[in-house]
């Protein structure tokens, strides 16, 4: 779905932007409601398949393949999706045998869709009891060499790389977070219903449950897939156009550039800070010098576009600290001169 239809569709989950049921107006009605009992059955289907514990990328491929083909898809699929949500909300006093009786305005279709998600095994919250997800939004951070491990309400995981920062907010529909300049792993919790964004700069990462690495250094952004579907596109009205990323892709971006560059990556060399070791492979020496900075004592910078674009490939040990940089020009084709700022590399 393309933005300005009507829902903001990322290819992994749709989120309405209208309320159901509707109220006589707007897009929804754009297509007749007649007839849509199969695709309903068919969406609601969909809902249960994708809360599995077992669900994978060809489960989320063959999902947005079937919301593609037909206006039809997308219209019950967030009926389906609008309708979760309300009983969501409601599932504390169900499970308390509180719940007031459903409102005329709803209609058949509520009874009718309520049935259909009870069938496929969604409304389980009146059997079990209830648990909120939902969070207040919390930033987190870590200082220069600093390293932290963070588990959110809803079980997503987060590693934050040396230098980094980002806020986090996990709501009833969406769960959201944004990053300064960071890097960061995220494991999502699997949650078809709220879709997981992270906004990076001019750039949107969207996903239900997969596990990627994120990088924000110096108006520079890539992004990593070791697990799931993967999709970046714009943010708001920043020019571009959306990818979807799968196991072992890679993306690369300059914020305020039009396009982006897909390759492959290493989700082993991404992940390896974690181990406290920096795995570079063809990485530009900007990059390199943008992760050397979260780690030495003083500043680092690259003499000339010529030094920064220079393709560096190799292992060092973010435990050198400033020693880092005289590891680097060992390696690397590069002098490294004191000036009163800092240090300052220049290619040979």
């Amino acid at each position: 779905m393309q933005p300005g239809r009507g829902a903001r569709g990322f290819g992994d989950v749709y989120i309405t932007e209208r309320p159901w049921p509707p109220d006589g107006h707007g897009a929804m009605n754009q297509i007749s409601d007649q007839g849509l009992d199969a695709e309903r059955d068919a969406a609601t289907q969909w809902l249960a398949r994708l809360e599995r514990p077992d669900v994978g990328e060809a489960d989320w491929l063959a999902f947005d393949a079937w919301l593609e083909a037909s206006p039809r898809h997308k219209l019950a699929y967030d009926q389906a999706l609008a309708l979760w949500s309300e009983l969501d909300a409601l599932a504390p006093d169900l499970a308390q045998g509180l719940v007031a009786p459903v409102q005329p305005a709803a209609g058949r279709r509520w009874m009718v869709m309520a049935g259909g998600l009870a069938a496929a095994g969604l409304v389980a919250a009146v059997a079990v009891p209830w648990q909120d997800l939902t969070a207040p939004t919390t930033t987190y951070q870590t200082a220069k060499g600093e390293r932290k491990t963070v588990v959110l309400a809803d079980g997503t995981r987060i590693d934050l790389n040396a230098g980094s920062r980002l806020t986090v907010h996990l709501g009833s529909r969406e769960r959201r977070v944004e990053m300064a300049d960071a890097e960061a792993i995220f494991d999502v919790a699997k949650d078809s219903r709220r879709p997981f964004l992270i906004t990076a700069g001019d750039r949107t990462i969207r996903v239900v449950g997969t596990q990627f690495d994120v990088r924000r250094r110096d108006g520079r952004q890539s992004v990593v897939v070791a697990r799931g579907v993967v999709e970046v596109r714009p943010t708001g009205d920043a020019p571009g156009r959306g990818y979807r990323l799968t196991v072992g892709q890679r993306l690369d971006h300059r914020e305020g550039e039009v396009e982006a560059r897909v390759g492959l990556g290493s989700p082993e060399a991404a992940f390896s800070w974690r181990t406290g070791r920096l795995v570079y492979r063809g990485e530009p020496l900007a990059n390199v010098v943008a992760d050397l900075n979260q780690y030495a004592d003083r500043p680092i910078r690259v003499a000339d576009a010529r030094t920064a674009d220079l393709a560096f490939s190799g292992v060092l040990a973010a435990s050198e600290g400033s020693n880092l940089v005289r590891t680097l020009t060992l390696i690397a084709p590069v002098t490294s001169t004191e000036t009163p700022d800092g240090l300052l590399l220049r290619a040979k």
